[in-house]
């Protein structure tokens, strides 16, 4: 599996961004999605995940509302609509693949496929 994180960019506070993570290489709509991302200084952290039908979605606090994670299995896509950008969701955000469907969504550890990373700049 290759994942291709695109769309990250430097934006303004209340701004919108969309990111897309392109798949290739194995059956992208039998497997969990994840956005996670890492500030400067920070570990990384996760965002948001989907489940391979689109049915269930999972957010961490800081972005509900403001967030959504969507996924297009024709095209092997999966994407993060970011809304009203606060300086604080600055950082690398990085796509991933659980291809085996572990019960711990929110963790990194299951997430066997990660995209090379896309930065997001949110300026005050």
């Amino acid at each position: 599996v290759q994942l291709q994180a695109s769309g990250g960019g430097v934006v303004q506070t209340g701004d919108s961004l969309r990111l897309s993570c392109a798949a290739s290489g194995r059956t992208f709509s039998s497997y969990r999605m994840a956005w996670f991302r890492q500030a400067p200084g920070k570990e990384r952290e996760f965002v948001a995940a989907i489940s391979w039908s689109g049915d269930s979605t999972y957010y961490t606090d800081s972005v509900k509302g403001r967030f959504t994670i969507s996924r297009d299995n024709a095209k092997s896509t999966v994407y993060l609509q970011m809304n009203s950008l606060k300086p604080e969701d600055t950082a690398v955000y990085y796509c991933a693949a659980d291809v085996n469907y572990s019960d711990y969504v929110r963790s990194e550890i299951p997430y066997d496929y990660w995209g090379q990373g896309t930065l997001v700049t949110v300026s005050s």
